[in-house]
């Protein structure tokens, strides 16, 4: 009898791309992009979207980030798979008083991020100024954008200044 024939070898698939990560404070805003990247989609944000570099939240400074006001929604349009967004959350220490004892309850707010299909995907305790940063992140699989939302979580928290530092999507 002749020998079985030698099985040919399966080709080991090559490893994923390592994901692509955009700085939300270097996203072009929608009127200006080219839709082939993540971009801020001016017709759908509510609020000012300050873009910044070296702010501060409970004493530590971040890289960069954007900062809102309370009743902000800041509206991010993928324009491609997009697996991950991630940030350190809290209440920017430039918001004046935070570190008074005229104002005692420190400016609450909330962020929550929610999902193109209108699921929530993440939301924080009611954070306040002059306290540590909290990391969040979620995955945004499937979603075609995301929306940052900050709103007031008492009294004096429709004056914060919001941050989502370090701010940043991951996308093949």
């Amino acid at each position: 009898p002749a020998p079985a024939p030698t099985p040919t070898p399966t080709p080991t698939p090559p490893p994923a791309p390592e994901p692509e990560v955009y700085q939300v404070n270097e996203l072009a805003y929608s009127v200006a992009g080219d839709h082939t990247a993540p971009e801020i989609s001016l017709g759908e944000t509510r609020g000012a979207v300050w873009q910044r570099t070296g702010l501060s939240i409970g004493g530590t400074t971040y890289a960069h980030g954007v900062t809102v006001h309370p009743h902000s929604s800041v509206v991010i349009r993928l324009n491609r798979p997009c697996t991950r967004y991630e940030a350190l959350v809290g209440v920017d220490d430039l918001t004046k008083g935070n570190d008074s004892a005229y104002f005692p309850v420190r400016f609450p707010v909330r962020f929550s991020v929610w999902g193109g299909d209108g699921a929530r995907l993440w939301e924080s305790p009611v954070m306040r100024g002059g306290v540590a940063a909290v990391p969040m992140g979620v995955a945004v699989d499937g979603q075609k954008s995301i929306r940052l939302v900050v709103e007031p979580a008492g009294p004096f928290g429709g004056v914060a200044l919001a941050d989502w530092a370090q701010s940043r999507i991951s996308c093949r």
